[in-house]
């Protein structure tokens, strides 16, 4: 079994939700991280926020927060669990995140093997 991180992508990270809008989507999300992990297919994973966040580019430089001339915004992330990459896809079909119009959740394959020191 192969581990996936499920990216979730926002396409426009400024968009300010009401506090009951956010509790609805983080009870969705919950719900779904849930159905994965009652399949035994749940590794981890966390959210992202905007606040205390850098780029760091080429030559040292240095810019406030994943903004800038980026469209999208990594919201969060999640591993699970999976036979194959098409397994792990149809979890990232579930995604809550997917109701917001533009936004995407990228399915990459976790290397294994050890870091280098």
């Amino acid at each position: 079994m192969e581990e996936f991180a499920l990216i979730m992508r926002h396409e426009d990270g400024h968009k300010v939700a009401s506090p009951e809008q956010i509790q609805i989507w983080m009870k969705q999300t919950m719900d779904w991280i849930g159905g994965i992990a009652a399949l035994n297919k749940f590794s981890g994973g966390t959210g992202l926020p905007f606040e205390d966040s850098r780029v760091v580019r080429s030559n040292n430089v240095v810019t406030n927060g994943p903004f800038g001339e980026i469209k999208e915004t990594i919201g969060g992330f999640i591993v699970v669990k999976a036979d194959s990459v098409d397994e792990a896809v149809e979890f990232a079909k579930g995604c809550p995140v997917l109701q917001g119009e533009g936004n995407s959740v990228e399915v990459r394959k976790i290397a294994k093997g050890t870091a280098p020191h």
